[in-house]
């Protein structure tokens, strides 16, 4: 993809991701890598600051003898995920105003 992802939108996939399911860190990893390109460096410190603000909590279950740490959205990341999608939804249209509009002024 050629465009950068900027914080507030891999906030966005990352909440919406796990309003869908509680995920670990390599399933969340590889599913925002599929669609946006994003590298389980940049995921981690976005995952750790949603937690600090309260939009994720976490929880470490067994698996084949070793925790995974998986992470599930709260009530206050819902609606952080709720506020994000109505802002998309503006931006999108407003950049398709502009981009798709089919050769400008």
């Amino acid at each position: 993809m050629g465009f950068q992802v900027g914080s507030a939108l891999l906030d966005a996939c990352v909440l919406s991701v796990l309003q869908r399911e509680d995920a670990y860190g390599y399933v969340l990893t590889q599913t925002l890598r599929e669609t946006l390109g994003v590298s389980e460096s940049t995921l981690y410190p976005v995952l750790k600051r949603l937690k600090r603000d309260g939009f994720l909590t976490t929880y470490d279950q067994a698996y084949q003898g070793r925790n995974r740490r998986y992470y599930t959205i709260t009530g206050r990341g819902m609606q952080q995920a709720e506020i994000y999608r109505r802002d998309w939804r503006v931006y999108r249209d407003n950049v398709d105003k502009l981009v798709c509009s089919g050769g400008g002024a």
